[in-house]
């Protein structure tokens, strides 16, 4: 949309270096396209003195100064010729993008309960049977209802999550529910509102 005596930032030049501004870039446009070397440095000092005032929060750095001089080469579209008080030869490595991360591929087979949990009932089958594995197999059971609650997979009954336990350890884990009973979740559509803090009056 063009509107007579309105300039909109999506019409412009896109920035650089955007933390700088508009108009840092516009000096160092107009400071690129001075004829007189001396004064194309002057009128870089300047920028980069007021490039810096607007990166105080980060003024620690080591390497602070040198940061400033290759963003002003490369604002600068790599043109202004002047004698560069410290070695921009490196500057490219800021426009740089980060290469993507490999998500791991991990087989998992139930992917309701996790890969956390699959080691669990790796663990339950080779425990030997003892008030330990008691402990810990309720606690998985637990979990495994918290997880089923959250993800809303079918059933949440503790039958449902026992008959699980007991297949996926392959029969090692058999819970009495009778003589230890699971927490009881509500499920997310019953969960009561949480009570907003009352202001002081």
């Amino acid at each position: 949309m063009n509107i007579k005596g309105l300039d909109y930032n999506t019409q412009r030049k896109k920035l650089v270096l955007p933390e700088y501004g508009r108009e840092i870039q516009n000096m160092v446009d107009y400071a690129a396209s001075l004829p007189d070397r001396a004064e194309r440095l002057r009128c870089a000092k300047s920028i980069v003195r007021l490039m810096q005032s607007k990166m105080a929060p980060v003024q620690g750095n080591a390497d602070f100064e040198q940061t400033l001089w290759d963003h002003l080469y490369l604002m600068s579209g790599k043109q202004l010729d002047i004698d560069w008080p410290c070695d921009v030869s490196a500057a490219e490595k800021f426009l740089s993008k980060p290469q993507p991360m490999e998500l791991p591929q991990q087989n998992i087979k139930m992917r309701h309960y996790g890969k956390l949990m699959e080691q669990l009932f790796e663990k339950l089958k080779t425990m030997p049977a003892g008030p330990e594995r008691d402990a810990l197999a309720l606690d998985t059971a637990n979990q495994m209802k918290r997880d089923l609650v959250l993800w809303g997979h079918g059933s949440m009954e503790d039958a449902k999550v026992a008959d699980d336990l007991a297949y996926y350890t392959d029969g090692a884990i058999h819970l009495d529910l009778n003589k230890t009973p699971l927490q009881r979740f509500l499920p997310a559509n019953e969960m009561p509102p949480k009570k907003g803090k009352k202001r002081k009056g």
